[in-house]
């Protein structure tokens, strides 16, 4: 998975006072972690602006830190995870309203959309957020386990167990996929 086309690079800290040079040589990343996370160029655009907008608002505070785009990080994770409760709202109440009965869902996936374009971004749109969100950390940003768990404020444990749970679904999602579309099983 690391390195698959999404455009992250590895992480090298920047260390700067300059916050256009911070932002500058952050931005991209960010953009691309809570894009694979969201499943919305876009929205992960968005994202990562109103972050970097926080950041720079306390830049004299932030630039002190040992590690800025941490801290950005776990801003934009945070505003993921209530953009993507927001979108899920929404959506239920647009399919209430549409089919006019209680219950009723809607399909949660734009085929449109290019981060859907393979299997393995389908899949990564179908685990749960904290799933998803470990994953992209571990796998996209090469975040070790201890910073997974600083920006996302949990235990080292519940990092460890949920990419557990995220690897094992995101296997099961992807043969499923395959024997969906009848292609034999490479296992």
């Amino acid at each position: 998975m690391p390195g698959a086309g999404w455009g992250v690079s590895r992480y090298v800290p920047v260390q700067t006072d300059d916050f256009e040079e911070f932002y500058k040589a952050s931005y991209c990343r960010v953009v691309a972690l809570v894009a694979a996370i969201a499943g919305d160029r876009h929205l992960a655009e968005d994202i990562a602006q109103e972050a970097f907008s926080r950041a720079l608002t306390r830049w004299h505070r932030v630039a002190r830190y040992e590690l800025p785009e941490a801290w950005v990080r776990r801003v934009a994770l945070r505003l993921t995870i209530d953009a993507a409760r927001r979108t899920r709202r929404v959506k239920i109440m647009s399919a209430l309203l549409a089919v006019g009965q209680r219950g009723a869902s809607s399909d949660r996936y734009d085929r449109q959309d290019p981060l859907e374009a393979t299997a393995l971004s389908v899949a990564l749109m179908r685990l749960p957020i904290p799933q998803r969100q470990v994953l992209v950390l571990y796998y996209l940003a090469d975040l070790p386990v201890d910073d997974i768990a600083r920006d996302c404020e949990i235990s080292v444990g519940t990092v460890r167990n949920r990419l557990a749970a995220a690897r094992h679904r995101l296997h099961r999602e992807l043969t499923e996929s395959e024997s969906d579309e009848g292609v034999p099983n490479a296992r």
